[in-house]
């Protein structure tokens, strides 16, 4: 029997659904550099869209835990800068059986998380949606409004709409990025105070971007490679 709201102690891991959709991404799904500071926990989203043809367009986005001193993971240096509430939801145990890969992640809480850091996106007919410019504003703009709201906009609720705090326009098509160790053009977001977004077009079709906090950049190599 299932309590409302309970998952049962033998619920499988939705991390193998996710692997699952992943194989329908006609392109390779992109990734940061493996380094140490970065630990890809296989935290995908995928989202898509259909119509009568099929598949019209795919993103992957990957979320990553972040060592700021990966050498001893036990140094409060890589604890995440949580509020009493969330604190308390993380060392609170409750009375019934949990799987174990839902007790992975509530103990990864404890430390900073790169929510959706790096997208990979798909289209199939290019259009001005699927251009860098527009996909990395898109992104940027994803992560502040959940991320940043109340740096933002202090007070607002989360049902509070805004207008987008990035545009097209305030994109520098002149940067550069790194893919499989070969520089090449790309196109960053560097003026905004709370994170860096980063991305380019892909020799194979599609897009990748990253957006990154600031204050974790030091601890970061923007670099990209194939997920594997």
């Amino acid at each position: 029997m299932r309590v409302a709201g309970v998952l049962p102690a033998d619920a499988p891991d939705p991390r193998a659904e996710w692997a699952e959709s992943l194989k329908l991404m006609p392109i390779p799904v992109m990734g940061l550099t493996p380094q140490p500071s970065l630990e890809d926990t296989d935290s995908v989203g995928v989202s898509y869209g259909l119509d009568d043809r099929g598949y019209n367009e795919m993103t992957a986005s990957i979320t990553y835990t972040l060592w700021r001193n990966p050498d001893d993971r036990s140094d409060p240096v890589n604890l995440a800068d949580l509020d009493e509430k969330t604190r308390r939801s993380i060392e609170e145990v409750p009375p019934w059986p949990r799987p174990l890969w839902l007790i992975e992640q509530v103990e990864r809480l404890r430390y900073p998380q790169l929510w959706e850091a790096v997208r990979t996106t798909w289209h199939r007919a290019p259009s001005e949606r699927s251009t860098v410019r527009s996909l990395l504003a898109d992104h940027v703009n994803h992560i502040l409004m959940n991320l940043y709201r109340q740096e933002l906009w202090p007070g607002s609720n989360p049902w509070d709409q805004h207008a987008p705090t990035v545009t097209g326009r305030m994109v520098n098509s002149q940067a550069r990025i790194v893919i499989n160790g070969v520089d090449m053009p790309g196109a960053e977001v560097d003026t905004d105070p709370f994170v860096y977004g980063i991305g380019a077009q892909l020799a194979g079709g599609g897009v990748v971007t990253a957006v990154l906090p600031r204050t974790e950049l030091k601890h970061i190599q923007v670099q990209f490679t194939p997920r594997s």
